[in-house]
């Protein structure tokens, strides 16, 4: 008998649960795109969203995807024949090589696995060995969605300096921003890409590309740069609709608005620190159970891990039925094991996620805890005891 019935919950790492005041303020009929109030709010969330992103640069806002983020951001600095150095620490860092590709550069991959973080050694080698400088950026990812792995941004950013080079340093915060600590500025970070459907909490629909003075300026000796990626108009319009390059994404800034006033009522310290939080819940609650059975948490040390998205490993016999348990008879739908295949497991069976940014709250991580552990024991999955206990400790603990 499947208990699925009522409110389900999706804790896949984004899109993530969308705040009832973020659908009302986009329940409403489309507004005069000319004048008028929509000018106005638009014009307040820039100021918000670099706060967000401790930064005192400029914010371009685009239309699209985390996709199209990546080439929004690339298409302004790199053309054919540039080349980029990727330190990958998952699937989404080779998708960002690719998007390079496709502009014409070159992607000088280093790829260090779906477990473990960036050696920056490695990286100082490789930009050590560019004598010419033909590296015109490091892509670094922030969070990779698929392995839940965190890079030390600031780290690239010594090894940058510490060889003496000229290429900017670019984070990709699609997973992190609004999650995990992220503070721009003080990590040396040139541009910063994000999306809106993640720890942002507004429909995916439109991204973001903070961006600093020193890119600005790799922006200007570009000998062409595509009329519709080109942040300049972006950041600088002399009308409205430069803003968007054409109609403005109405609705989601009206979404946008509200979730920016919610974490700013909240703070974004708090914010980070409920993130974290609620993550070391989520740890203490698979330690217990890899006791005494497969399951277990995909990146080893806690400084390497995501508070936004946690990657598990169960065996490729349970992992696809664990989850396929708690959506059906329970209601709860988990992330799949994206980019995480292996010889042994082609499918990726073997793998699953759990999405726990934005909107999320104690009794919601305590309650996907709880229905993963009656996942295991209906399936009869083998599991140590006292996951829910090791969770309510951490959550007591912070409480206090």
């Amino acid at each position: 008998m499947s208990l699925a019935n009522g409110r389900s919950y999706l804790a896949i790492p984004g899109p993530s649960v969308m705040p009832e005041s973020v659908l009302r303020a986009m329940h409403r009929a489309a507004p005069n795109i000319y004048e008028g109030e929509l000018i106005a709010l638009t014009e307040s969330l820039f100021p918000d969203l670099k706060k967000v992103a401790r930064t005192d640069g400029h914010v371009a806002i685009y239309i699209g995807n985390g996709h199209a983020i990546w080439e929004a951001a690339l298409a302004n600095i790199v053309g054919p024949g540039d080349v980029v150095l990727v330190p990958a620490t998952g699937s989404f860092g080779h998708g960002w090589a690719d998007v390079a590709t496709g502009l014409g550069a070159e992607a000088q991959v280093i790829d260090f696995g779906t477990s473990n973080p960036i050696d920056p050694d490695q990286v100082a080698d490789a930009l050590q060995a560019d004598k010419g400088h033909r590296i015109k950026a490091v892509l670094g990812t922030h969070v990779d969605t698929s392995s839940s792995i965190k890079t030390d941004m600031a780290m690239l950013r010594r090894a940058l300096d510490a060889a003496g080079h000229p290429a900017l340093l670019l984070a990709d915060c699609i997973a992190s921003m609004g999650c995990d600590r992220f503070e721009m500025d003080r990590n040396g970070i040139d541009i910063a890409i994000a999306a809106s459907q993640k720890g942002l909490m507004v429909p995916p629909g439109i991204g973001f590309v903070f961006l600093n003075d020193k890119a600005r300026a790799r922006r200007a000796a570009m000998p062409r740069v595509s009329r519709y990626w080109d942040w300049e108009p972006r950041i600088n319009p002399e009308r409205y609709y430069q803003y968007f390059c054409g109609t403005a994404p109405t609705h989601h800034l009206y979404g946008l608005r509200a979730a920016l006033d919610l974490i700013h009522d909240e703070g974004i310290e708090h914010v980070w620190s409920r993130h974290e939080v609620l993550a070391r819940a989520i740890w203490a609650a698979v330690d217990a159970w890899g006791q005494g059975g497969p399951i277990r948490l995909n990146v080893a040390e806690e400084k390497n891990r995501s508070h936004a998205v946690t990657s598990l490993a169960i065996g490729a016999e349970h992992g696809t039925r664990l989850r396929r348990w708690c959506q059906d008879q329970a209601g709860l739908t988990l992330g799949i094991g994206l980019g995480m295949s292996t010889a042994e497991d082609p499918d990726g069976d073997g793998f699953f996620r759990f999405g726990h940014m934005g909107h999320v709250n104690a009794q919601m991580i305590m309650g996907l805890l709880a229905t993963v552990q009656t996942g295991m024991v209906a399936l009869g999955i083998p599991h140590g005891r006292g996951g829910i206990e090791a969770a309510s400790t951490v959550i007591a603990g912070a409480t206090r």
